[in-house]
């Protein structure tokens, strides 16, 4: 090898040597303690790093580059291979595994973009919440008709009251038909939030915003009539569950968002690839999230009127998700 092709070759290891250690560390694992060794967020980086070393490794054979490299990557490439294209978990297995691990997982690497999201949700409640104290006229534009169910400024306190506690027949069937609303529009909207940060994240921020506003115009107009506990209380035990899951999927919209304009080390492509693997994750877990409130919102708030039963079951899935989303991740290995 003459002076100019050893340059080249230096060049060439030096510019691409980072993602190859990275992909044998993963792949050292993976074999020493298998697939499961490997949080989500590695799973889903194996395959983009599986595919930069074939390429890298296409580059070497075409400019010639020194056997020795050349060896190496054909020989880092074949045990990805095998790593990326084992044979599949069974499906109790996967989804025990998605439960237990993965699902945290990918929330965690989406801390970030969840915390913004968190941000946003919070300040569009506290704005509906001043803009309807500031003129109570203001709810009913920012609160859609049927979510409304006839309720709004206008309304007093004992008919608040009676739509909140009341086993009546009638309003347990307006109740009950209010709730089906609130959760086919709370799970659309975080759906949605998650689809649209495709779109550079921009109708994610508006999309949770103007969610949120609503939620902070009903506060504002229980407050004024002094039973904000009494709201809070009927709200929070499925609310605690079904906002998290909008703000994870709005958390997850803004990742893909981020994977578009901040792709990294990545190219463009990879880096979307890479932040949907775990956005994708994050919503799939979500859906689960919204079945469960949707089950605590049509059976429990409807038969439970005692406002300390309420509140129970919101503060113990508060810190459920708390401990589940935060617990130490035992696949993670080093």
């Amino acid at each position: 090898m003459n002076r100019e092709e050893s340059l080249q070759s230096r060049k060439f290891r030096r510019e691409r040597m980072e993602s190859w250690k990275r992909l044998e560390e993963l792949l050292n694992r993976c074999e020493s303690a298998g697939l499961r060794s490997l949080s989500g967020a590695e799973l889903a980086e194996l395959p983009v790093l599986y595919r930069g070393a074939l390429s890298s490794l296409s580059v070497a054979r075409s400019i010639s580059l020194d056997r020795a490299l050349i060896e190496y990557l054909e020989n880092l490439s074949a045990r990805a291979y095998f790593a990326v294209y084992r044979p599949k978990r069974r499906m109790l297995t996967a989804l025990r595994q998605f439960f237990a691990d993965d699902f945290p997982e990918a929330v965690q690497a989406l801390r970030r973009p969840i915390a913004l999201a968190l941000l946003i949700f919070v300040t569009g409640s506290l704005v509906g919440f001043w803009m309807t104290v500031r003129e109570p006229a203001e709810f009913h534009a920012l609160v859609d008709e049927n979510m409304a169910s006839g309720r709004g400024p206008q309304s007093t306190s004992e008919e608040l009251l009676a739509v909140l506690y009341s086993r009546d027949e009638d309003r347990t069937a307006r109740l009950s038909l209010f709730a089906a609303h609130l959760f086919s529009n709370n799970a659309g909207v975080g759906l949605l939030a998650f689809a649209l940060g495709g779109l550079a994240g921009v109708p994610v921020f508006i999309l949770l915003f103007n969610n949120a506003l609503g939620l902070g115009a009903f506060g504002a107009i229980h407050w004024e009539k002094g039973i904000s506990a009494d709201f809070w209380g009927w709200i929070l035990p499925h609310g605690v569950t079904e906002i998290l899951a909008i703000i994870l999927c709005g958390g997850a919209g803004l990742a893909v968002a981020r994977g578009m304009l901040f792709p990294g080390r990545f190219n463009r492509l990879d880096a979307l690839r890479l932040e949907g693997h775990r956005a994708v994750a994050v919503v799939l877990g979500c859906v689960a999230m919204f079945a469960f409130a949707g089950l605590v919102e049509g059976c429990f708030r409807q038969l439970v009127t005692d406002i300390s039963l309420r509140y129970a079951l919101a503060v113990a899935t508060a810190l459920f998700w708390l401990w589940y989303f935060f617990k130490p991740l035992r696949r993670r290995n080093s």
